[in-house]
């Protein structure tokens, strides 16, 4: 659970840094593809599966382990597809090669120095 909400912690602290919107709702202000952002495009849901299966180790609970896959794809299909639909819109060039480069969740064999390779992803930087 500890390493679930670090990941959480460490992704919101990245975003306000950035000065960017957290807020699922609104519309994106701009393209954080710092720190957590560098590993998976969405290291707040990451997170909040990874404490969710933490939860399920720590409370020898087997149904948070089985509703985990299936929370995963709810969070997929009412969230993250609509919000990479607007983030395209939004940002297009710079998104769809941070998209490219970076997973969705994350990637199961990281590439070298643990990070994805950087592209220009600066088209729309945050300030």
């Amino acid at each position: 659970m500890a390493a679930g909400l670090a990941l959480d912690g460490s992704a919101m602290i990245t975003v306000r840094r950035q000065h960017a919107n957290i807020l699922p709702h609104r519309a994106a202000t701009c393209l954080v593809t710092t720190g957590p952002f560098s590993i998976s495009r969405n290291p707040i849901y990451l997170g909040n599966t990874v404490m969710l299966l933490g939860a399920a180790a720590a409370f020898s609970n087997v149904w948070f382990l089985a509703v985990a896959p299936f929370v995963v794809i709810a969070v997929s299909r009412l969230a993250i597809w609509r919000e990479e639909r607007h983030m395209d819109a939004t940002f297009g060039a710079a998104w769809r090669d941070y998209a490219g480069q970076v997973p969705r969740w994350l990637r199961w064999r990281l590439r070298r120095a643990g990070i994805a390779r950087r592209a220009n992803w600066s088209g729309h930087r945050c300030s």
